[in-house]
Order: C-alpha cells, then sequence, then structure tokens
C-alpha cells in the first residue's frame, strides 16, 4: 500500500501543501493540483490508485469533476476532503462512490494518513474481490464448455445409436407384429426427440466458435432451438455486419441473451421474443424485447438474480445495461458496449 499512489486536488495552496507533505511523510508518492481542470488534464494522462478531492473548487465543483471523469472511463477510486460538515453532502458523495468523506477539522491532517490507509486497504479488497470473481466466472464457463462438449461427444452420439437400433428392431419386428412396429417406432421417435433437445442443450452451453461471426451464428441458433423448445416466435435480427473477434466479450454478450429469454419466456410468459445486435461507429448494441407481462416498476427484485447476473456481465465489458417494462406490455433489455471496452477475460 505504500506503494499506491496518491492524486489530492484542493484549490487552497496551504491546505495543499499540508496535505501533500502529511501524506508524504507517511510513505506515499503524491501527486497535486489545485484546480478541477487542471486535475482532469493530470488524470487523462496519469493513474492514480486514490484520488482526494476537494468538494468545492473555484472552478468546478467536486460533483462535475466526478461526472466528467465518469464519462471518460478514468474515475479512479476517491475519498472527498472538505471544510464543510454537512451529512447530506457526505450521503450524496458516497452514493457517487466515495470511500470516505473527511472533513478539515483542527486534526484533520494527524489522522488523514490512517484514513487513506484504510481506503486503499478497501480498495484492495475491492480489487481481489473482482479477481476472484473473475476467476469463479472463468471457471464456471469453461466447465459449462467442458459439460456442453461431453453431451455432444458422449450422450448425443449414444442416443443417436439407440435410435438407429430401435429403427433396425422396428424393421424386424414388422415382418411379425404391425402393432409392436408402431410402438417401436413411438419409441425411435422419442429418442430421436430427447437426443435433439440435449444437442440443443450441449450447443447452449458451448455456444460460441472463435471467430470474428462467432456470436452472431451462435444467437442465430440459439433463437432457432428457442423457438422450437419453447414454442414461442423468437426472432433474431442483424441489419448491420458485426466482427467481433474478443470471445470473452461475445461469451457476455451471450450469456446475457440466454438470461434475458429464460426471463421472458418463465417470468413474463412471453410467446414472442426479438433479439437484435446493432454495430456502429461508436460499439455494438444489444436488444432483447418480448410481448410478455412485464414487471411494473423496474425493480431489481422483480428479476433478483437473474438481473444481477446480466448487470455483473454488462460491468465486466464496460457495457450499459437497462431493463425497462414497455407500457404495452412486454420488457425491453439492452445492452450497450462501447468499441474500446473489448477485453478478452475469457481463454478459448
Amino acid at each position: 500500500m505504500k506503494n499506491a499512489s496518491l492524486f489530492v486536488v484542493d484549490d487552497d495552496p496551504g491546505v495543499l501543501r499540508l496535505v501533500k507533505t502529511a501524506l508524504e511523510r507517511a510513505g506515499f508518492p503524491v501527486a497535486a493540483a489545485a484546480s478541477g481542470m487542471a486535475a482532469l488534464e493530470w488524470l487523462g494522462e496519469h493513474r492514480a490508485d486514490l484520488l482526494l478531492l476537494d468538494l468545492k473548487l473555484l472552478d468546478l465543483e467536486a460533483r462535475e469533476v466526478i461526472a466528467r471523469l465518469e464519462e471518460q472511463g478514468r474515475l479512479p477510486a476517491f475519498m472527498i476532503i472538505t471544510g464543510q460538515g454537512d451529512e447530506r453532502v457526505a450521503v450524496e458523495m458516497m452514493q457517487r462512490g466515495a470511500i470516505d468523506y473527511v472533513v478539515k477539522d483542527g486534526d484533520f491532517l494527524e489522522f488523514l494518513p490512517a484514513r487513506v490507509t484504510r481506503a486503499l486497504e478497501q480498495i484492495e479488497k475491492d480489487r481481489r474481490l473482482e479477481q476472484l470473481e473473475r476467476e469463479v466466472l472463468q471457471i464456471s464457463e469453461a466447465e459449462q464448455r467442458r459439460i456442453g462438449q461431453d453431451l455432444h461427444d458422449s450422450i448425443c452420439q449414444r442416443l443417436i445409436g439407440i435410435e438407429l437400433q430401435c429403427h433396425r428392431l422396428e424393421q424386424r419386428i414388422g415382418r411379425r407384429s404391425k402393432m409392436f412396429a408402431v410402438q417401436m417406432a413411438e419409441i425411435s421417435r422419442h429418442v430421436r426427440e430427447v437426443a435433439a433437445q440435449t444437442r440443443s442443450l450441449a450447443h447452449g452451453l458451448s455456444p460460441l466458435v472463435m471467430g470474428a461471426e462467432g456470436l452472431t451464428d451462435a444467437l442465430r441458433e440459439f433463437a432457432e432451438n428457442t423457438g422450437s423448445m419453447f414454442r414461442v416466435t423468437c426472432r433474431f435480427e442483424n441489419p448491420t455486419p458485426l466482427t467481433l473477434e474478443d470471445f470473452g466479450a461475445a461469451t457476455h454478450l451471450y450469456r446475457i441473451v440466454q438470461e434475458a429469454v429464460t426471463n421472458a419466456i418463465r417470468h413474463g410468459k412471453a410467446t414472442s421474443i426479438e433479439i437484435r445486435i446493432d454495430e456502429g461507429p461508436d460499439g455494438i448494441c444489444l436488444r432483447i424485447s418480448d410481448d410478455g407481462r412485464g414487471f411494473g416498476q423496474p425493480t431489481p427484485d422483480k428479476f433478483g438474480m437473474g438481473l444481477r447476473i446480466m448487470q455483473y456481465r454488462a460491468n465486466q465489458i464496460s457495457a450499459d445495461l437497462s431493463v425497462a417494462s414497455l407500457s404495452v406490455g412486454g420488457v425491453v433489455v439492452t445492452c450497450t458496449m462501447p468499441r474500446k471496452s473489448h477485453a478478452s477475460l475469457f481463454s478459448p
């Protein structure tokens, strides 16, 4: 933690100098800026592990600095330092993501290094947790691919073999009893249906083939399988050519579609679903809409774990996810992923 880089922003030269000195004496490397614009310029070219931001700057308030950094995708972990002990402002800043809120009272320089140390410890815990979540997700994806491959290579092949044996037995029995032959044909049909469902399940567990068009091919097949398996209308639209060679990002987008469609059928009782993916100059837009019964006010509790999983996957690829209930009925799930966020999280 002593090697963590700190960036202090305060428009009071005396306070800025005292804060910088106190943190440097505690062993932290510290950079500083005396205005909001200077802070934005510095953070546009450098990285900080923790930003200590004055609430009231002469040129920009902390809210504006935070908003601009969020838009640029360059907002580091931050804590607010202010001369105003307003609890409402403190709550607002914590809601915006601040790790801590420090008031400039007579003793704050004495306790500031300890507060910074505690904040850095929390940052490190969060980083480890995020890394653990990624590893668990990676293991889960790898295990799903393995199970899907086993289903396809083992169980599907055996079921096909059983169907062929039933067909041959049906022909032999037919010479003696048409009634038994009809029954054997019925058994053969059931085995064939189970084989088809197992193959569809295998493709769902291991859907993507490496390559630029792997995602669109997988989504097209998923829509076809969903329609036949659940007796619903499921359409896939891809108006513009999509090239996405990032296997990790493609996997996350595919799983978001799976979750949204599952929610639409099981919870929304939808009979018609549309999956649409477009690519523009700024990125990829994925949209899943249905004609189900919706969910009233869009609260996370309505979808529970499914929505949290979709949101987590969207976060992993720096995408924006929205879920809205339509006035005419049904739900639309939109996931927008900027081009610059493509970052592989899974190895093939």
